[in-house]
């Protein structure tokens, strides 16, 4: 079946290019290598309505490129129950040729999707071309993707350092530019850099520019590599020493990098900034009532993920008596451990799949049932690898069970502090490492709303059977009784992981989770438990060690001794370290976004660069079992708390 959707798509991409060839000439470079291709894992209910209008929306995209010669276009066809809306966007340096030949290899592309998925997206170096069945024209993505070189170019170059200014300069001048499209050619040492940028027409300046700042910070990873790509459907950057447009399609952005952008005089950006401020305060001092009576977090949709915003789809529901027969009547032998959200049981099903099962803390409320069932409809959908997955539900009673897919090597804490401590080498740490801040960064900034955990601990990272980290126990504060100490009136997270303004003021944002993955980090680099003294050194806790040892410049002295020296490079490690020390500064503003901590990790870069600042110490509160109630506080983040979730994929 594959190799026939391939035929087709090769087919149509042949045809297609042939009618333009009659008509305009030979084709040069649609540039079709495909960078990323999405389809939505939902379907729509009218698959024949729904076909129809896909078909039409794909004509009227061809009719603009075709008839009107257009780089870019929108088309909707909204007749019935199942509407579509789609969006096209060639880079502008291609001929019309080639943009049509960009938009049939994308539009055969894309019909390689199941039938009836209600979203999808393909991205080529040429063009790209999505479709939802909600309307997203004006959306971007929190989120950026990258694919970076395989080469990089002679240290001594300046390549790197002329590479980030023509990106940054690309960032600021490409929204002020008509049409949201810039092109460059900067000289270098020994050659030139080519560089784009380009949004969606049908953003806004300001969204615009928030899309190729995202893009910007991404594409930074790629350097000193000699080419690079960030992009998403909102907008697109990418550069590369060998030329990929030619030298008379660049356009002079110097008019658009000064103050302003050259558009207002002085006069009136005065005058426009004292009315501007004036209005301000007063819509400030009309929100102040509002604001106190609302201070609690929430969840804050994420705009424009056409893979989960346009539908969630519920939790399957299991039957208490098969959950009661697969944990043979939730016995002790297969209890798998218990915490501050309740047990959790080993459980084989009727078809031998085996599946961790979470009874919850039951609790009494006339919105259980609405509760429960909204919190585990978004828990359902939280899909990434590095998550653990919730597989369904089950009620009865006051009863509340999640089940899970079953992690059969249980959590970090075993391997760094249980009976199987020692047993993991550099490379299984690192992994975990890396694969542990890709799950938080879906989390908080890739899922259709963003989920604070509140409680990232080595507990709650679970091992796969490769080894491989899965984070646990996100977004099941809601679904606790009234009287436990995982409400938003206390800290919701496990002392000795979390942040310092959190613990002290109740102020909760993603960078409360930043802090507990850098602790973790310190953790699995260290085999030292955080809230454990270390006895060689002065009684100390993990944090204040560490950072001792990183001030001295010994940061190697922290790594566990049971790891060789030989398996692990040295200076990996101590970037490591510096990430971890970045992410737990006394100071949240200061602290990465696991986004950004991801990139770090992943470039080949030292940390030269950024120093972290000294991270501020409690240890009176690590001791065990000491209880520390914490004032609600105002949430310093607009986003959702793990008010929501458990251990899931």
């Amino acid at each position: 079946m594959q190799v026939q959707h391939n035929l087709v798509a090769l087919a149509l991409v042949v045809l297609w290019s042939w009618c333009w060839w009659s008509f305009e000439g030979v084709v040069g470079d649609p540039q079709i290598f495909l960078l990323k291709w999405d389809c939505s894992g939902f379907t729509v209910p009218n698959l024949s309505n729904f076909n129809q209008n896909l078909n039409a929306s794909l004509a009227d995209l061809r009719a603009h490129v075709r008839n009107q010669s257009k780089y870019f276009a929108t088309a909707q066809a909204t007749s019935g129950t199942d509407p579509v809306y789609a969006m096209f966007q060639c880079r502008n340096y291609l001929s019309i040729t080639d943009c049509a030949t960009c938009l049939a290899a994308a539009t055969a592309q894309i019909r390689n999707c199941s039938a009836g998925s209600n979203g999808a997206r393909v991205i080529y170096d040429g063009c790209f071309l999505r479709y939802e069945s909600n309307e997203f024209f004006n959306q971007i993505m929190s989120r950026s993707s990258i694919l970076c070189g395989n080469q990089t170019v002679d240290e001594s170059s300046d390549f790197s350092a002329v590479g980030q200014q023509v990106l940054m300069d690309l960032q600021i001048a490409t929204p002020k530019i008509s049409g949201f499209y810039a092109a460059t050619k900067t000289q270098v040492s020994g050659g030139a850099i080519y560089a784009i940028a380009q949004c969606a027409e049908t953003l806004t300046q300001d969204t615009c520019k928030d899309c190729l700042s995202i893009e910007q910070s991404t594409i930074q990873g790629c350097l000193p590599n000699t080419n690079g790509r960030a992009f998403d459907p909102g907008c697109f950057m990418r550069y590369s020493e060998t030329p990929f447009f030619a030298d008379n399609q660049t356009i002079d952005i110097n008019p658009f990098l000064k103050q302003g952008g050259g558009h207002l005089n002085k006069k009136w950006i005065v005058i426009g900034g004292g009315v501007g401020g004036a209005l301000l305060v007063v819509i400030l001092i009309s929100l102040f009532p509002r604001h106190r009576r609302s201070q609690s977090p929430k969840r804050v949709p994420r705009t424009g993920n056409i893979l989960g915003a346009t539908e969630l789809k519920n939790a399957t529901k299991y039957k208490y008596s098969d959950l009661k027969a697969a944990t043979k009547n939730f016995s002790e032998k297969n209890k798998l451990g218990e915490g501050g959200f309740g047990a959790v049981y080993k459980g084989t099903m009727k078809n031998g799949k085996i599946v961790a099962v979470k009874k919850l803390i039951s609790r009494k409320s006339n919105k259980i049932d609405d509760e429960f069932e909204s919190e585990v409809t978004l828990i359902s959908n939280v899909h990434h690898r590095n998550l653990v997955r919730l597989l369904g539900c089950c009620s009865k009673g006051q009863e509340r069970i999640l089940v899970y897919e079953y992690m059969a090597n249980n959590s970090l804490d075993k391997f760094l502090f249980g009976k199987r401590e020692c047993s993991l080498n550099w490379k299984q740490r690192y992994d975990i490492i890396l694969g542990t801040a890709r799950g938080l960064t879906y989390l908080h900034e890739e899922f259709y709303v963003s989920i604070i955990h509140r409680d990232i601990k080595s507990g709650n990272i679970l091992l796969d059977e490769e080894l491989q980290p899965k984070i646990s126990d996100f977004g099941l504060v809601r679904l606790l009784p009234e009287d436990q100490s995982h409400l938003s009136t206390r800290v919701a997270g496990t002392l000795g992981y979390t942040a310092p303004e959190y613990v002290l003021h109740g102020q909760l944002s993603g960078k409360a989770d930043t802090y507990s993955y850098g602790i973790v980090v310190l953790e699995i680099i260290s085999g030292q438990k955080c809230t454990d003294v270390n006895d060689c050194d002065d009684d100390e806790y993990l944090l204040r060690r560490a950072w001792k040892l990183y001030e001295k410049g010994m940061q190697l002295e922290l790594v566990d001794k049971s790891l060789d020296p030989n398996t692990y490079d040295a200076e990996e490690v101590k970037k490591v370290i510096g990430i971890a020390l970045l992410c737990t500064q006394a100071s949240a503003a200061m602290r990465p976004a696991m986004s950004e901590v991801v990139l770090l990790l992943s470039s080949n870069d030292l940390l030269d660069h950024m120093r972290p600042s000294m991270p501020l110490f409690i240890e009176s509160n690590l001791r065990p079992h000491r209880d520390i109630p914490i004032s609600t506080g105002s949430s310093t983040s607009n986003v959702t708390t793990s008010n929501s979730i458990v251990p899931a994929r």
